[in-house]
């Protein structure tokens, strides 16, 4: 068995930088070490930058690939998820399967080793069995009224059923606060106990007020879809205080997006984890907060509270690309003070970890994580 012995200007193991380090792996990939570059002795390769660990991207919609370029940027969310419906149906099953396959292949060559992706179909299940990353499924559940029970949970369940009898992780999850009825995300907490699960968060202010007064944009958006008004009573809370009572059945919850999220929310979700022993990991996915909304969520917020924090790219829909190293590179532009050390511990480690992945996120003795290339942190490339 011949090892293969790299080392760069800096080595980021998944939790800290190393110098003068070298990372030894197996023919497999497997980490052996990483030790003293005076240890190493010949045959080290040397690359300009930073090695890190393949890359976990905990957010995508990798069925709505075929929409790239189709929405423009800075529509505000309501008309985006407007567009996202009617542009969806315009593509037969064997053009979204090319475009699926374009976007696999893109992540895994800039670095990503794992994906947590968000589906209503099973458009993507032949390429995530055939890709060489490792994914989770979260399959979502969109319902109104509770009188529509039994459908639209049903599909669901049977589409995450489908991808378990080909060995693919999934789990059932809503959508996100202004889709799913009180009774409905009852339901799915019942149903995901000790899952991983995600719902999309606070994506733009009008969520709150929805919730908060029962009006804003919202309504637009249901009148679209021949809603006369919001189908949710007015709870006079925040979304995420709204929503997260439902959930206390030890899941660990992927909140994304998190655009408008404000302090009394945090304090709230910390308070809920004590109580209900649910883990509460918040999912960043900037460039396409600022392709859908033109902001930042507040990461200085979830600095001080210490909070779980993990990236993801979102989908071609709203994005330009898909990639974790550009995501870092967005954050860190709009946040200067953000720690290099801090972002790269939320592009790997604490997206496997979230993700329940044990071989992936780290240069830890007998994992597989990849290892991938970054130069000030603007682009990504996989050498192994």
């Amino acid at each position: 068995m011949t090892n293969r012995k790299l080392t760069a200007d800096r080595i980021f193991d998944g939790y800290k930088f190393h110098l003068d380090k070298v990372l030894v792996l197996d023919d497999k990939g497997v980490v052996k070490d990483l030790i003293n570059q005076e240890d190493a002795g010949d045959d080290v390769e040397k690359y300009d930058g930073i090695l890190t660990p393949g890359f976990i991207n905990c957010h995508c919609h990798v069925e709505l690939s075929h929409l790239k370029d189709k929405i423009p940027p800075g529509t505000g969310l309501i008309d985006f998820l407007i567009n996202i419906v009617k542009g969806r149906k315009h593509f037969d099953t064997g053009q979204k399967e090319q475009f699926i396959k374009a976007a696999d292949e893109e992540m895994w060559q800039k670095g990503i080793a794992g994906v947590g992706d968000i589906c209503n179909t099973m458009d993507a299940m032949k390429v995530k069995r055939e890709s060489k990353m490792q994914w989770h499924s979260f399959v979502e559940i969109i319902n109104f009224y509770d009188a529509n029970m039994e459908k639209q949970v049903g599909w669901p369940q049977q589409i995450c059923d489908e991808h378990r009898k080909l060995g693919l992780s999934a789990s059932i999850v809503p959508h996100a606060p202004y889709s799913v009825s009180s009774a409905t995300m009852d339901v799915i907490n019942a149903r995901t106990a000790g899952q991983i699960i995600s719902i999309h968060n606070q994506e733009a202010a009008t969520e709150d007020e929805l919730f908060k007064q029962g009006g804003g944009d919202f309504i637009r958006m249901y009148r679209e879809f021949d809603n006369p008004g919001s189908p949710f009573p007015v709870s006079g809370k925040n979304s995420l205080q709204t929503w997260l009572p439902h959930f206390t059945n030890g899941q660990t919850i992927l909140s994304v997006q998190n655009t408008y999220i404000g302090e009394e929310d945090i304090v709230f979700t910390k308070e809920h984890e004590k109580q209900h022993g649910v883990k509460v990991v918040f999912c960043l996915c900037p460039n396409a907060n600022l392709y859908i909304e033109n902001n930042l969520p507040p990461v200085d917020l979830f600095i001080k509270h210490d909070c779980h924090v993990v990236l993801g790219t979102d989908s071609y829909s709203s994005n330009w690309q898909l990639s974790i190293a550009s995501e870092m590179r967005a954050l860190m532009k709009g946040y200067p003070s953000l720690e290099l050390e801090t972002i790269l511990q939320w592009a790997t480690i604490n997206g496997a970890k979230a993700l329940g992945w044990e071989r992936l996120g780290s240069f830890e003795k007998g994992k597989t994580p990849g290892v991938v290339v970054i130069q000030n942190v603007d682009t990504s490339q996989r050498i192994i």
